[in-house]
């Protein structure tokens, strides 16, 4: 493979000084002259109709400079999350809510909001808003919302009783011939938990309303032009007239603010016309958990037909998710779990059906993985459950099913790479596979087990949504490079890798003198932002694009200084050397040239190919038999990204997503009591893995040059922990015998299976 000056290596990041120093400002350290605070009442019920609603109170309380609810604010339906902006016609986005509405469908949906100047007076106000509400009947249950009893949500369903949008549907060879031609057959149905992103930075935003009519946002989101374009709908504004802006860091995401950040914008938005002032709105921790986006639970359901030598021939996949109150990502994330479902093995004979349906749960939307999670728990379950009865080892069965480079799958791009073969054979030696079967004697009471699991995902959303990114980088007057891009760092590390992009491609090595421009709509070209995991695969491309651009003037202008041939000149540790002679350092050029009326500006654009990353996890766990409590020795990933452009970076990502894997197998879960009210409302009440908690883990990175990436790059960040919980469960398996079609794994949970 070859070798780079600065493309494969660990360098500084270029945020570490102001991350490490406090010095770094995010939304909620923004202030400005004149600011109002902004607190929002939320609904106690599930389910209500809102029959009366008295803010006069609130209103004549001094501090208070405006209190808003379904009465006195916009009245345009819209859709929370980017999909508003990102659906591909003839195909139409789900538009289902209001900033408030006379109706409310969760345990914190808006009711009204209040900006007062201080946050301890907006406190007070909210209790002076009297309203009396209607009951309505609630259900929380995705199975239970589409029975004959259950009450319509929202009226308007084409495809089915409380289905948002359009029912998923995919299919390739001929399902019935396939398992009419399959020797067994396993069917089983696996149960999903709601789970939350618990991403560090909570939901906030700053807005500020001008004299012209143009406002613009300090935002946590993801996506700043989206979220431009979503505001300008709501607002009924020119999206030319919405800035909107990181600040410039954003504390996570993990797709919990693809769009709005919830409400906030919008919200922050509202109460700014109506004062002229600016407005901070920033939600507690409380109403990031109940007020905005979790990944959806639901049920998944895997049909699989295997041939006696253990070939795959035929699948059927189906799923319901809980999308909760509003549909959000509702119909994308039935569709990513189809579409990934369907795409790791080689099987001629396949059909998925899928949907979201509405609930009075709290909006389920995107969350790492993308509804990918969700189906491999099921898939690879059933692939152990296959092996054993075929008495064949897990792993090889896996290895003589999966998709090959040229293999005919449903996804509509060609699978052009794939290191899974790798992938599984160093995965398998590190975490010991041989032994599986192995670690236990007849009487122990402490059982260990090894499972494993593997998985694919995408490196960005087209085609199946909108997905395009465009990049500028400026070769500066004094030598400098200057990259600008609308994406956002979630702390990811992505400026960084964009940044070695660029001053790889430019020839300028001295990283003190590369820079990127934070995520403005302002001041970058048009980007469909961070999500997907095509940050450093799309933008990046685009950024590879611009600084070949840059590079290609500043070689055509030194070739008519020097008076050389173009071909024999080049840029190396911003130097200009022809044939490998050192000729002048890049910043006498450009400044020469900046002299003479001459600015060297690189313009990328890109509409992205997709390259399948692929993954294979190992767990090796320990199960007290008395207790049944679970612990992880050892997490093992190993990882086709592609190419690592900052090595640490793309193992430090996988490491936080093999967590989150973690403790979506073991611990985490929010559920409802009777009165629709969340029992996992915080920090303190949701079973996050902790620091104990934490095994050794192992990452690996295999990395086969894919044509279509920046030096071969794929995305990295969702992958990593798409296949995790099923490692978990199978290892557990493996350990005690029982198999577990629920997560979370929890200890109560293997305590009454052991001794039921």
């Amino acid at each position: 493979m070859k070798e780079y000056k600065i493309v494969g290596k660990s360098i500084r990041r270029l945020d570490a000084w102001e991350k490490s120093t406090g010095t770094g400002t995010f939304t909620t350290d923004i202030y400005l002259p004149g600011m109002l605070f902004g607190k929002v009442l939320r609904s106690p019920y599930p389910h209500a109709r809102i029959k009366k609603i008295d803010t006069a109170k609130a209103e004549q309380l001094p501090g208070v400079e405006a209190v808003v609810c379904y009465k006195n604010s916009t009245r345009v339906k819209f859709n929370t999350s980017a999909t508003m902006t990102t659906t591909v016609p003839p195909m139409k986005p789900v538009l289902d809510q209001y900033i408030f509405d006379n109706v409310v469908r969760y345990v914190g949906d808006e009711v009204a909001a209040v900006a007062a100047v201080d946050e301890r007076i907006a406190l007070q106000a909210l209790e002076l808003i009297e309203v009396e509400y209607e009951q309505l009947p609630a259900v929380y249950d995705a199975k239970q919302a589409m029975t004959p009893d259950a009450l319509e949500i929202h009226s308007d369903c084409p495809a089915g009783k409380n289905i948002p949008g359009e029912m998923i549907h995919m299919e390739m060879g001929d399902l019935e011939q396939g398992f009419n031609e399959s020797d067994l057959i396993f069917e089983e149905e696996f149960k999903l938990p709601i789970v939350k992103q618990v991403q560090m930075e909570t939901q906030a935003a700053v807005a500020q309303a001008s004299i012209d009519g143009s406002i613009t946002v300090y935002s946590t989101t993801q996506t700043p032009h989206p979220s431009a374009q979503i505001l300008a709908h709501i607002f009924q504004l020119p999206v030319s007239k919405v800035r909107v802006l990181n600040p410039p860091y954003l504390g996570g995401g993990f797709g919990v603010r693809i769009g709005l950040s919830a409400k906030a914008e919008a919200i922050a938005t509202e109460l700014a016309m109506k004062t002229g002032k600016p407005v901070k709105v920033v939600y507690d921790r409380k109403e990031d958990f109940t007020a905005s986006d979790t990944r959806h639970g639901g049920y998944v359901t895997v049909k699989l037909g295997v041939k006696n030598d253990g070939v795959f021939h035929a699948l059927e996949l189906k799923s319901n998710l809980n999308t909760g109150a509003y549909c959000s990502f509702g119909v994308e994330t039935v569709g990513v779990l189809g579409a990934m479902g369907l795409s790791v093995y080689r099987i001629p004979h396949q059909v998925y059906n899928g949907h979201s349906t509405y609930t009075n749960c709290t909006p389920a939307g995107a969350m790492r993985g993308f509804g990918n999670p969700q189906a491999m728990f099921a898939i690879e379950s059933v692939v152990d459950m296959a092996a054993e009865r075929l008495g064949l080892d897990a792993k090889e069965l896996r290895l003589k099913n999966i998709i090959k480079p040229g293999d005919k799958w449903v996804l509509p791009y060609p699978c052009k790479s794939s290191g899974l073969p790798e992938c599984i054979e160093k995965g398998a030696r590190e975490i010991g596979w041989n032994n599986r079967g192995k670690l236990n004697k007849p009487g122990d009471k402490i059982r260990r087990g090894i499972g494993m699991g593997v998985g694919t995902h995408v490196s960005n959303s087209w085609p199946f949504c909108v997905d395009f990114s465009n990049a500028l980088v400026t070769v500066k007057s004094d030598g400098t490079i200057k990259v600008a891009s609308g994406v956002v760092d979630m702390g990811t590390g992505t400026h960084t890798s964009l940044a070695q992009i660029a001053a790889e491609t430019v020839g300028m090595y001295d990283m003190s003198k590369v820079s990127v421009a934070f995520a403005d709509t302002e001041s970058t070209p048009f980007e469909i932002g961070s999500h997907a995991s095509r940050s450093c695969y799309t933008a990046g491309q685009a950024v590879y694009l611009a600084a070949q651009d840059a590079r290609t003037q500043v070689l055509e202008y030194a070739a008519d200084y020097l008076k050389e041939r173009i071909e024999y000149l080049d840029i190396k540790d911003g130097i200009i050397y022809s044939n490998d002679e050192a000729r002048m350092p890049l910043a006498e050029l450009t400044e020469y040239a900046h002299l003479h009326n001459k600015q060297f500006l690189g313009v990328g654009k890109v509409v992205p190919s997709n390259a399948p990353p692929w993954e294979a996890h190992f767990a090796e766990v320990e199960v007290d038999t008395e207790t049944g409590q679970v612990r992880v020795i050892k997490l093992v990933a190993a990882h086709d990204v592609g190419k690592a452009i900052h090595p640490a970076i793309v193992e430090g990502q996988l490491e936080g997503g093999l967590v989150q894997g973690m403790g979506y197998a073991l611990s985490e879960e929010i559920r409802y009591n009777d009165k629709g009210k969340q029992l996992h409302d915080g920090i303190h009440k949701y079973m996050l893995p902790t620091a104990e908690d934490i095994p050794e883990i192992k990452v690996i990175l295999v990395e086969p040059y894919d044509p279509s990436g920046p030096y071969g790059a794929k995305g990295v960040g969702e992958t990593s922990l798409v296949p995790t919980a099923p490692a978990i469960t199978n290892a557990i398996y493996d350990a005690i015998g029982i198999r577990f079609k629920e997560i979370p794994v929890t200890e109560e949970k293997i305590f009454k299976a052991l001794y039921k």
